[in-house]
This record gives structure tokens, sequence and C-alpha cells, in this order.
């Protein structure tokens, strides 16, 4: 290529990147926008077809898009503290299964409406599995809420002072009876 070629080039490629810039500002694809060239220089490199590039762009989008749903779920589901199911130790409780604590990470027990109590002494526990489980729901696309026995009785409480009880119990998100 001589030098008028590849300056014609890059003024061209300059431009593209403006436009996608400028696009993806409009169509709010923020990953796109920051990733665009870099994943350019890379197909290139690889000889990738312009289908491949695309599909390179937006998945790389998608992926950004699912993690930052994932991290502003657990954000507004305020755990006190992140715990994994993962990091439970169930042979310190020989009451809990592993298989249960499996079968309640899949989340089914939502599905079915079916209630999950955790009963037992203090430090056995409960906490670590009830986040757990909220986490677990987070990561499942599930949105989240954890509160205390006290903050909650608190809410219905200043709900019930404020005469919007009804609200606060049932949300025109959910469906309610």
């Amino acid at each position: 290529m001589t030098t008028t070629t590849t300056s014609k080039a890059s003024t061209v490629d300059a431009a593209a990147q403006a436009s996608i810039g400028a696009a993806a500002r409009e169509l709010h694809l923020p990953t796109v926008r920051t990733e665009s060239a870099r994943l350019a220089d890379i197909a290139n490199r690889e000889r990738l077809t312009h289908l491949a590039y695309l599909a390179e762009v937006l998945a790389a989008e998608v992926d950004d898009r699912t993690e930052r749903r994932r991290t502003r779920r657990i954000n507004d589901a305020k755990f006190p503290r992140l715990k994994r199911l993962a990091d439970f130790n169930v042979d310190a409780v020989p009451t809990i299964q592993a298989a249960t604590l499996a079968h309640l990470a899949a989340g089914h027990y939502m599905d079915a409406g079916e209630p999950v109590v955790l009963l037992g002494h203090s430090g056995t526990g409960k906490s670590h599995l009830l986040i757990g489980l909220g986490l677990a729901a987070c990561e499942q696309g599930r949105r989240v809420r954890y509160v205390t026995t006290a903050q909650l009785v608190n809410e219905l409480v200043e709900a019930a002072d404020e005469r919007v009880l009804s609200r606060v119990v049932c949300p025109r998100t959910t469906s309610c009876p």
C-alpha cells in the first residue's frame, strides 16, 4: 500500500469509528462504542468476516449488559455482605444435605411459590444460606430484596401510619389476590 492509500484508509477508519461512536451513543450501546475499535483490530488480524466481527461486537455488548444487570440486581438486593452457597460448610450443619442446597439454589421453590423457612440457633448459618440463596437468585436474573424481620416490621408499621400499607404490601409490579 502506498502512503496516500494508507492515509486515506486511516481517514476512512477514523470517520467510521466516529460514526460508530455516535450511533452507539444514540442507541445506548456503550460496549459497542468502547470496544468496536479494539475488536476491529482483532478481527483484522484474525481475518474475520464482517459478519463474524459484527457477531463479536454484539456478543461483547450482550455480555457486558448481562454483567451490569447482575451487578445491579445484587446491589438492589441490599445484602449486608456477600455470602455464596459454595462457601457454606455443609459438614458443620449435618441436618442440611448438599442435594437440598443444590435444589434450593436452582430456584424451583420460587417458581412453585413455596416458602423456605430456616430455623436454628445463632451461628448455624441461616443468614449465610439466605444470602447465598438470594445471590443465586440474582444470578439467575431474579429480583431479590434482603430485609430482616425487624426492618420489615418497621416498614409495615410506617406504611400503616402513612396509610399506604396496601401499596407496600402489594405494589403494582406484582400480582396480588
